[in-house]
């Protein structure tokens, strides 16, 4: 990280402040040593005064990004100058920070660029078909309601806020909840997935749960729930809305307590878990008609990410087709697509849009 300001003081707690939480960290007093330090080697993220000596911060600004277009930058302003930082952001800064303000702020907002950041590569990878790390799929889109998901990912994947995805069936719902996770600090603990329509609702509370040996007829041994097989990583609960109501309040209780019971068993389970639920139906509907519980549908919708439909994003579909034909060319044995099946296949409704 590049911190650039002229107040020694406010320079040292920054620099001390990132550093103790494990960042590397080079400070300089003005623009002119910040371009020459930013020149010599791109920093992932840079904290920029607006007002210094020599070069004003929206000219450094404007040159970091003529350097790298890419890069991350945060400036700092006195509330005098809002209007300046205002004038930043329209520039390409990725958010600013109000003087005074506390280191808590300062690191919570470097998590989300340096999020941000990350995905924005992992995306143009993605994107060119070069070193896929992981199956993004049918992220794949440049339109810009997807181009909103992606910027929602960098901002919320590094917090522990629960997530609500949105969404009609086949929209991607589970490849956003695994790029929240695979972007978090939980990234290397598990993600485990259910799903409330797929199973049964006798079964479910199990699959949740778990149980001990003997709770019901075909108990034969203990087995773990989800909840607890997700310890330390991620739960995401796709369908929440087919959820039965008596499962929707033991839920409830767990995510409030975080603690757990296994069926059949007695010893209270502590959990850490982050969790994203998913649903294609309308929960505020069912909870008019005592359906969906209101204060379960609270604590799962801190924050909601809304998925288009591929109907609605049209121009992703010459992209889609690209990416897919490139992953299966070997198998297909084609490599193109003939321009009257491209335009029958943009013409399509995709009712079940890419699954």
């Amino acid at each position: 990280m590049l911190i650039a300001d002229d107040e020694d003081g406010l320079r040292w707690v920054l620099e001390k402040g990132l550093r103790q939480a494990g960042y590397e960290v080079t400070a300089v007093r003005d623009g002119d040593e910040a371009l020459r330090a930013f020149s010599e080697a791109p920093f992932d993220l840079v904290f920029l005064d607006i007002r210094m000596p020599g070069t004003d911060g929206l000219t450094v600004l404007a040159k970091l990004r003529a350097l790298a277009s890419d890069a991350h930058v945060i400036v700092m302003t006195a509330h005098g100058t809002m209007e300046t930082a205002i004038q930043a952001m329209q520039r390409g800064a990725y958010d600013y920070l109000a003087k005074p303000f506390d280191l808590d702020e300062v690191l919570l907002l470097a998590e989300r660029a340096l999020a941000a950041g990350r995905l924005t590569q992992e995306v143009a990878r993605l994107k060119t078909g070069l070193q896929e790390v992981w199956e993004f799929g049918a992220l794949i889109g440049r339109h810009p309601r997807m181009q909103e998901v992606y910027k929602t990912i960098g901002r919320i994947a590094a917090s522990d806020v629960t997530i609500l995805l949105r969404g009609e069936s086949g929209t991607g719902k589970e490849l956003v909840a695994r790029a929240i996770h695979h972007y978090s600090r939980r990234a290397g603990r598990p993600f485990v997935a259910v799903s409330s329509a797929a199973i049964p609702g006798t079964l479910l509370e199990s699959e949740l749960f778990g149980h001990e040996r003997g709770a019901f007829t075909d108990a034969k041994e203990r087995k773990l729930g989800k909840l607890e097989l997700a310890h330390g990583g991620t739960l995401f609960l796709d369908e929440i809305g087919d959820m039965p109501p008596e499962l929707q309040t033991k839920l409830l209780r767990a995510l409030q307590e975080r603690t757990i019971e296994r069926v059949g068993g007695q010893e209270s389970l502590r959990i850490d878990v982050r969790v994203l639920a998913a649903t294609n139906r309308d929960l505020e509907t069912m909870m008019r008609e005592g359906r969906f519980r209101e204060d379960l549908f609270y604590r799962l919708n801190v924050v909601t990410v809304t998925l288009p439909p591929l109907r609605e994003r049209r121009r992703d579909i010459p992209l889609l087709v690209e990416h897919l034909l490139a992953k299966y060319a070997a198998e297909l044995g084609e490599r193109g697509v003939a321009p009257e099946a491209l335009d029958r296949l943009v013409g399509h409704d995709w009712p079940g849009n890419v699954r």
